[in-house]
């Protein structure tokens, strides 16, 4: 038997969820795409294509197509939507379903089109745009409707975006492009400055998972790291501690912290008042880095509080937006399709 459903799509730098109705998430995959450069045929996408980053011969190239959470290959994304859409939702459907996506509380009108265009082009029918932040509130069971201040950090791939919501919108928002792939970078920055090892994108974020820290640890933990020694050219092997991913991962750390202190500041003082009494959510993959919690806390003297589910915390708000659209199309969802296709 045919049937229909809506699914939700949480178009993340790093990884990409889609929720379908009356199932749940069925899909979580890296946000990548290989091709072959000679030809532009597509070679892989999702898991299979991360699995060729930093591995593969000349004429082939495993790219992100998503950056800071909004599209900067076209063409990439809207095969790796097509990918995803039709792997989520299998081919025993009948029409186009309803599609709700989630993008960074700071992408400009045209970024909004570009994504409404690739998801229409994939296959999408009417479609609608939320603020990952909103997303996660609503994913991480906040009820947004009430006249009741909260605040929501979620700290993505490509950006961190926050968000103080009261009635069922966002009064206030703030997108900065600093996050999990930032983290990354600085890792692989910093055993190159310090050590003068060259590491991989792979080995970057295994580290971050493993001994990375954003607050000082009670025991420090280390990790035996193999990159190329950019002196002798030859592989080497060095013991990275905690207290050295402490160092490499200040900066971005720092520049989250000082951006939800900026949006405090310029949150009325009712909802101010809210906060300090509920406070703050922290979602997305990037706030599982061990003392993310602590580090804001220490500067905002407010509570800070982790998703349940932290990475699939956006995605799961798309779908429960989907379950209750004639709510949240008041308030949260906002639908641009009409508006894009002028």
């Amino acid at each position: 038997m045919f049937r229909f459903r809506d699914i939700g799509i949480d178009l993340g730098t790093a990884t990409i969820l889609v929720y379908v109705r009356g199932k749940g998430i069925v899909l979580k995959e890296p946000s990548v795409i290989s091709k072959d450069k000679n030809t532009n045929a597509i070679l892989a996408v999702g898991e299979e294509a991360r699995k060729m980053l930093g591995r593969t011969p000349g004429n082939i190239v495993a790219i992100r197509p998503l950056s800071d959470g909004v599209i900067s290959d076209y063409e990439s994304t809207l095969t790796m939507l097509k990918y995803f859409i039709k792997k989520a939702t299998g081919r025993r459907w009948f029409g186009k379903p309803r599609v709700v996506i989630c993008v960074p509380s700071g992408v400009t009108e045209v970024e909004k089109r570009a994504v409404l265009e690739a998801a229409a082009e994939a296959g999408a029918g009417k479609t609608y745009i939320i603020e990952e932040a909103i997303a996660a509130a609503i994913g991480s069971g906040l009820d947004i409707s009430k006249a009741l201040g909260n605040m929501v950090v979620d700290v993505g791939g490509g950006t961190t975006d926050i968000a103080v919501i009261s009635l069922g919108g966002a009064v206030l928002t703030e997108s900065i492009k600093i996050a999990g792939n930032d983290f990354d970078e600085n890792v692989i920055r910093f055993m190159r400055r310090k050590h003068n090892i060259l590491i991989g994108e792979r080995t970057a974020e295994e580290l971050k998972i493993k001994v990375g820290c954003a607050y000082p640890r009670p025991e420090i933990v280390s990790m035996d790291v193999t990159g190329r020694n950019m002196v002798s050219g030859l592989p080497k092997t060095i013991t990275v501690t905690s207290e050295d991913m402490l160092e490499a991962l200040a900066e971005p750390v720092s520049a989250i912290v000082e951006t939800v202190c900026s949006a405090l500041e310029r949150t009325p003082p009712e909802l101010s008042s809210d906060i300090c009494e509920q406070g703050i959510l922290l979602t997305g993959g990037g706030s599982l880095l061990y003392g993310m919690d602590k580090a804001i806390f220490e500067r905002t003297k407010i509570p800070i509080y982790l998703a349940e589910d932290a990475i699939s915390a956006v995605a799961l708000g798309t779908g429960r937006a989907l379950e209750s659209l004639d709510i949240y199309n008041r308030t949260a969802v906002f639908e641009h399709r009409k508006q894009a296709a002028r």
